[in-house]
C-alpha cells in the first residue's frame, strides 16, 4: 500500500523542521497568553489513571482552534504533543500558518503499548514515553506520558530492555568523536565539552541508561520534541523532564520498543492506533500491512471480530487517533464530532511547569554525559 500524499506531505515538513533545529543553536518558545473562557476545561495530557491492569487506552481526543500567531508546534507544546503527532492528526492544515479560527485536532488519547507496564516504556514508532510508577499502598495505579525526540536515521536509537543507571542536574556534554567529525564536516566544529548552561542541547537533567553512551534527557531545542534528530539519546521538552527526573528512582527498567500499530480494548471495542513506520522500517516492510494485522490479532484473542478493511484504511492513514475497529464501530469523523472542545492557550503556564524541581535519589553536581 503505497504512502498517501497527507503523508509525503507530513515527511517534507519533517525534513524541514529537523533541519531548522539541527542548525540552529537554541530554539525559543513563544511568550504564553493569557487562558481564555471555555466551557469544557481542557485536560492535562500527561497523566492518566490506569483503572485497571486491563486498562488499554488512556485519554481523550480533543479539539481546539488556532489563534492568528499560532502554529501547530506552539499548540502541541501546550497539550504536551509533538510535531509529529499533531502534523499527522492534521492532515492539510498548514504547521506553520494554521490560520485563525483553524480547527486543530489534538491526539491525546493513547492506546498503551505492548509492553510490561513498570517503569519506562519508549515507543519509537510513536515517539512517546511512557512511565508505569509503582503506586504507594491503597493508590491506584497512574501512567504518566511525554512525546520524545529520538535518534534520526543512522543514529537509530536502540531497542531492547535497559535501566536508569545515573541521574544528573546540569549535565556537561562530552562530545562523542562521531559527531564532533560530523559538525566538522559541515562547517559547525563543536569542542570537546559542553559545559551545563542554556547552549547544551542535554538541558538541565539527564537520565543515563544502562546502554552504554544513551541517555534520556531534556533539549534547549523544543521543537525537535516528537521529530527524528538526535543521534541516539531520547529528548523530552525541559518541563516534562523537569516533572519526570525526581520521580523515576535509579534502576528503574527501561524498555524501548518499535510498534506503529497498538491495539487495545475500551468500552468492548477493539481499537487501532497507527503511526507511519520508521523510515527504514517502511523500506523493509514495503506495502506490508502484517505487522498491524498480528497487532490486532494477538490483542482479539477470540474476543471478537474485527472490520479489516477499515483497519487497513486507519493503518493506511496512520493519524495517531486511536479508532475502534470492531465491526460497526463508529468511524474516525464520529469520533471527532463529539471530541471535547478546549482552548488553544490552556490554564496552565510553561513559566509554573518550568520551575525547578527540587530532586532526590539523583547527582546533584554536573557530570559529564556522552552522547546526544
Amino acid at each position: 500500500m503505497k504512502p498517501s500524499s497527507c503523508n509525503r506531505q507530513r515527511r517534507a515538513w519533517v525534513s524541514v523542521l529537523c533541519t531548522c533545529v539541527y542548525l540552529s543553536a537554541c530554539s525559543s518558545f513563544p511568550d504564553w497568553r493569557p487562558p481564555w473562557v471555555s466551557s469544557q476545561p481542557p485536560t492535562p495530557s500527561d497523566s492518566f489513571l490506569l483503572a485497571s491492569e486491563d486498562t488499554d487506552v488512556v485519554g481523550r481526543v480533543q479539539v481546539t482552534s488556532a489563534h492568528h500567531e499560532d502554529t501547530l508546534s506552539d499548540i502541541a507544546r501546550r497539550y504536551d504533543l509533538g510535531f509529529e503527532e499533531i502534523v499527522a492528526a492534521n492532515p492539510g492544515v498548514d504547521p506553520w500558518l494554521p490560520g485563525e479560527g483553524t480547527r486543530v485536532i489534538l491526539p491525546t488519547q493513547f492506546v498503551l503499548p505492548d509492553a510490561p507496564r513498570e517503569g519506562l516504556v519508549l515507543n519509537l514508532a510513536a515517539m512517546r514515553l511512557y512511565y508505569f510508577a509503582r503506586p504507594d499502598t491503597g493508590e491506584s495505579a497512574r501512567v504518566i506520558t511525554h512525546p520524545i525526540g529520538i535518534g534520526r536515521e543512522g543514529w537509530r536509537t536502540p531497542l531492547g530492555r535497559s535501566r536508569i543507571i545515573e541521574k544528573i542536574e546540569q549535565p556537561a556534554w562530552t562530545v562523542p568523536a562521531s559527531v564532533r567529525r560530523e559538525h566538522a564536516s559541515k562547517g559547525d566544529p563543536l569542542p570537546a565539552v559542553v559545559p551545563p548552561g542554556p547552549d547544551n542541547p542535554l538541558g538541565a537533567y539527564a537520565m543515563r541508561l544502562s546502554l552504554p553512551s544513551y541517555l534520556i534527557h531534556g533539549t534547549n531545542q523544543p521543537y525537535g520534541v516528537g521529530i527524528r534528530v538526535s543521534h541516539g539519546c531520547v529528548r523530552l521538552y525541559p518541563e516534562d523532564i523537569a516533572r519526570l527526573f525526581p520521580d523515576v528512582p535509579l534502576d528503574t527498567p527501561v524498555r524501548i520498543v518499535n510498534q506503529p500499530y497498538v491495539a487495545g480494548w475500551l468500552n468492548g471495542q477493539l481499537y487501532l492506533d497507527a503511526h507511519p513506520p520508521l523510515a527504514e522500517d517502511a523500506r523493509r516492510w514495503g506495502n506490508s500491512l502484517q505487522p498491524m494485522e498480528r497487532a490486532l490479532n494477538a490483542k482479539a484473542e477470540g474476543q471478537g471480530a474485527v472490520d479489516w478493511d477499515k483497519a487497513r484504511r486507519v493503518a493506511q492513514q496512520a493519524r495517531g487517533i486511536p479508532v475502534p475497529v470492531s465491526p460497526g464501530s463508529p468511524d474516525l469523523d464520529a469520533i471527532l464530532a463529539t471530541a471535547s472542545r478546549v482552548p488553544s492557550h490552556p490554564p496552565w503556564t510553561l513559566a509554573n511547569s518550568q520551575q525547578p524541581i527540587p530532586g532526590k535519589d539523583h547527582n546533584h553536581a554536573a557530570s559529564n554525559a556522552d552522547a546526544e
